[in-house]
């Protein structure tokens, strides 16, 4: 699903070049449940980005589902994000003056991918399987961190994207409401997506199937 070879990413500052990502080679497979963990700083959200086609290498390759997408400009790198990557945010992301529901469909409607007609019954469903289908039609204010980040998921689900990457998805909740997600993200696993997590959960290692753990922009051996 995933193959990074010798991906670098140097970034100009002030001070000079900043060297994120240093010669990065990974493989994940299909349906595989990866957390992605090291100290801050240490080119876990650069990694990410690489993979979700945020940003660019500046050297290596980037190749998702067998689009190489460090060759895409930003019109095409959009399309295929919008079609092949769900985004899970640790601040959630929800436009606040939108239901819950209509924050769910806003995907939809970006593609184009179902009827209009459709969109509200897809968003309806994904809020039931995300365990939060009786709150669609209030605003995210009214909702628990907990709550609010279930949303995201079943948006990030709302074009059924091969992929859903999360960036520190539980970083604002308690610990029980945090393993609620992680097992949600498990779930996911198991039906077939692949889900890479960026996270400082401890308890990470005893649910995703594998650990990456990155410092100072290499890959731990």
């Amino acid at each position: 699903m995933i193959n990074l070879q010798n991906v670098t990413k140097t970034y100009d500052t002030p001070a000079g070049s900043f060297p994120a990502l240093r010669g990065v080679d990974l493989t994940i497979a299909g349906g595989e449940f990866v957390a992605i963990v090291g100290k801050s700083g240490s080119g876990k959200s650069t990694l990410l980005n690489m993979i979700g086609g945020i940003d660019h290498p500046t050297i290596g390759s980037v190749n998702v589902g067998g689009t190489m997408i460090h060759d895409l400009d930003q019109e095409q790198l959009a399309t295929w994000r919008g079609r092949t990557v769900g985004f899970v945010f640790q601040f959630f992301q929800l436009l606040p003056t939108l239901t819950i529901a209509e924050n769910v469909m806003l995907p939809m409607d970006f593609l184009g991918t179902l009827d209009a007609r459709k969109r509200r019954p897809r968003a309806l469903e994904l809020l039931e399987r995300v365990s939060i289908a009786e709150q669609a039609d209030k605003l995210p204010s009214t909702l628990s961190g907990g709550q609010q980040q279930r949303v995201a998921i079943a948006r990030a689900l709302a074009n059924d994207p091969p992929l859903i990457i999360a960036d520190e998805p539980t970083g604002n909740l308690d610990t029980a409401t945090s393993a609620e997600i992680f097992k949600l993200f498990g779930e996911l696993a198991h039906d077939g997506k692949t889900i890479v997590v960026v996270t400082h959960e401890r308890d990470a290692a005893s649910i995703v199937d594998r650990t990456v753990t990155i410092n100072d922009g290499w890959i731990e051996r």
